[in-house]
């Protein structure tokens, strides 16, 4: 997908006189030779998907399969049911949404990656809490979907979406810039304030570490996409109220993988620094692993000695593709040994492309980049 600079995007979609979620979906047909209805029905169907986890998360407590985390989203559902909240009840559905679909993803469920599994609760948060208000047709909510996918390659193939890469901002703050995005567009916004959104979203991402508590997707995650559901929300009501992003749009995705590529390796998807370095965040992984992967973590970032995050990477292995295809490092003592978790070129990276799971033919691709976009919590 030729997508690289947001402000080409906006351009295009001017000159044809048409919506960005249009723009994509020409666009994809013509490079991929689908028809457009083959590719709806396939983002419809990843859109149930993104349905059924919020469902799950909020009618039943999901508990991870660490059992150190869970059940926040159906808690916060249950609170806002009752009245009587701070944040209007239209606003906080949103986020215990958002919640609810991380939950399921840590609990080995299925999800959207929308653009990646860690950053998976933000875009369906928003959109289901949109389709419940009454507001937008079923339809509309899958054509965001498509806006979303626009701006997520944009994102993809000028910056990164890896955790591993560039930061915490490269996941969360990309899913919060494309559900922005997806919102003014879906409001009925010009190509230039969903840019605006986009601009106003990430910038307040900007720094933003990578330091999953015992190199799970669990702790800060899940409290991470739920907040950052308000943020897009927010930061498109802005864009829709004519607020710009002073710094263009294009130099805020630059920056941010500048500003990645500056964070230590402790702070890229390691478990190792941040909350997974603080007394509580190695008791959890202590609790979690047990006494060995206690030891190599007291142990990790020494050289000579090896080290792991999570239950993946030794030290001194080749690392694994980025997340848009870009080569792996070589893994350093204590840190993961890899780069990404989600990795394809640039070229394969679309809308929807196929996969397969359990044997049958499921929806694909990442909603914004990455790889197949129908995740399962017990991928390997």
């Amino acid at each position: 997908m030729a997508f690289t600079h947001l402000h080409e995007l906006i351009r295009m979609a001017n000159e044809r006189g048409v919506s960005i979620a249009q723009l994509m979906l020409d666009v994809e047909s013509e490079q991929t030779g689908r028809s457009k209805e083959e590719i709806l029905e396939r983002m419809a169907r990843q859109f149930d998907v993104m349905e059924e986890a919020v469902r799950r998360g909020t009618r039943e407590p999901v508990m991870t399969r660490s059992g150190i985390t869970g059940g926040d989203g159906h808690r916060l559902f249950a609170h806002l049911m009752g009245g009587g909240t701070l944040v209007h009840p239209d606003t906080l559905r949103a986020t215990a949404y958002a919640l609810a679909v991380s939950e399921v993803n840590a609990g080995m469920g299925r999800i959207v990656a929308t653009p990646t599994a860690g950053s998976a609760g933000i875009l369906p948060g928003v959109l289901v809490a949109a389709l419940d208000s009454g507001r937008y047709r079923r339809e509309d909510l899958v054509m965001a979907l498509l806006t979303a996918a626009a701006l997520g390659l944009v994102i993809a193939n000028s910056a990164s979406i890896s955790g591993a890469a560039g930061g915490c901002q490269a996941e969360v703050g990309s899913a919060t810039a494309m559900a922005a995005g997806a919102l003014v567009e879906l409001a009925g916004g010009t190509p230039e304030q969903v840019g605006h959104a986009v601009g106003l979203a990430l910038k307040n991402s900007l720094g933003l570490v990578c330091d999953p508590v015992g190199g799970l997707v669990e702790i800060p995650c899940i409290v991470r996409n739920g907040l950052h559901a308000i943020t897009a929300m927010t930061a498109a009501d802005m864009a829709l109220a004519g607020v710009r992003s002073v710094i263009p749009p294009d130099e805020v995705i630059a920056v941010m993988h500048e500003i990645g590529k500056d964070m230590p390796v402790s702070l890229r998807e390691t478990g190792i620094g941040g909350l997974a370095g603080t007394p509580t965040g190695r008791a959890l992984r202590h609790k979690v692993f047990g006494e060995r992967a206690a030891r190599r973590n007291a142990g990790a970032g020494r050289p000579g000695e090896q080290g792991r995050s999570g239950e993946q990477g030794r030290a001194g292995e080749q690392g694994r593709a980025g997340e848009y295809g870009r080569s792996g490092q070589p893994g350093r003592p204590g840190e993961q040994g890899r780069s990404g978790e989600y990795g394809w070129p640039p070229e394969q990276v679309r809308a929807v492309a196929p996969c397969r799971e359990n044997g049958e033919d499921a929806v694909a691709g990442d909603v914004g980049g990455g790889r197949g976009g129908v995740e399962r919590g017990d991928r390997t």
